[in-house]
């Protein structure tokens, strides 16, 4: 079986998937060590008989819903190779909204980020990635997402970020930033999207908030204000119905400068403001 054949076989057996070719194309590369463009270039080329194997054992993973960044272990986001595991949410090219706005919310030359709710550290990774003169500090409840977030960061040689666990604030008493960022739950608990593609997979608890998905939020635009230096920004990854909920929490509190942010598909995807 050459190469364009088994990609074409097993595109059709991912009809269920909306990015089936893509899926399949991914897998390929990961069994043979290479990249997409290599496959392209080598069409013609006959599987070997324990590629051919490895690649079908991958497919029927696929089919049955597990996710391409748990089977091939690895999601690019904002240009860097992390590594991703059940234990984290999957990075998604969404969040890196969240990033371009702390970026341009990092106005002085120095300065120091917290990341709550860290996950691969796929936040924290990439903003440290872009401002070197910069301290990051990344959280999470979860002692395996630390753990990973730690090993991204050393695979990627980014040195001027660090990660450790807490639940939110908890680990951080008396620590202020110039930055806050979380990408936090914030998915109701009888959402129907919980059921289908690659959520089921994930981690619940890095999903699903009360109060129709609310409860974090609003209790990360309460709390933040106690670890923020003055003229600090807050900024928050939420669900595309759930903008104008996050702006009124922040006015209330006190932010100035509320305001929120759309996302690729032009929904109001990060929401923020900054403490006086």
């Amino acid at each position: 079986m050459t190469i364009d054949e088994a990609l074409r076989e097993a595109a059709g057996k991912l009809f269920a998937s909306p990015t089936a070719r893509l899926d399949a194309e991914v897998l390929l590369a990961h069994v043979c060590a290479t990249n997409r463009t290599w496959l392209y270039t080598w069409g013609d080329r006959e599987l070997t008989a324990a590629q051919r194997e490895a690649f079908q054992a991958l497919i029927a993973r696929r089919e049955e819903g597990v996710p391409v960044a748990y089977l091939v272990g690895s999601r690019e986001f904002w240009g860097l190779s992390l590594e991703t595991s059940p234990a984290t949410l999957i990075p998604r090219p969404d969040t890196e909204r969240l990033v371009e706005v702390a970026l341009e919310s990092a106005s002085k030359p120095a300065g120091e980020l917290l990341d709550l709710g860290t996950g691969t550290g796929a936040i924290a990774l990439a903003f440290a990635s872009e401002r070197r003169d910069w301290r990051v500090v990344g959280v999470d409840l979860s002692v395996d997402a630390v753990t990973l977030a730690q090993a991204n960061a050393r695979r990627l040689a980014i040195t001027n970020a660090r990660f450790l666990q807490s639940d939110w604030f908890s680990a951080l008493s008396g620590q202020r930033f110039d930055l806050i960022l979380s990408n936090p739950p914030y998915i109701a608990e009888d959402d129907p999207h919980l059921s289908l593609d690659d959520v089921r997979f994930e981690p619940r608890s890095a999903l699903v908030a009360a109060a129709a998905g609310m409860s974090d939020l609003a209790w990360l635009v309460e709390q933040a204000p106690r670890h923020l230096r003055p003229e600090g920004w807050l900024w928050m990854e939420h669900g595309h119905c759930q903008a104008g909920q996050v702006r009124e929490a922040l006015r209330r509190r006190g932010f100035r400068g509320v305001a929120s942010h759309r996302d690729l598909a032009g929904h109001e995807r990060v929401s923020g403001g900054q403490w006086a």
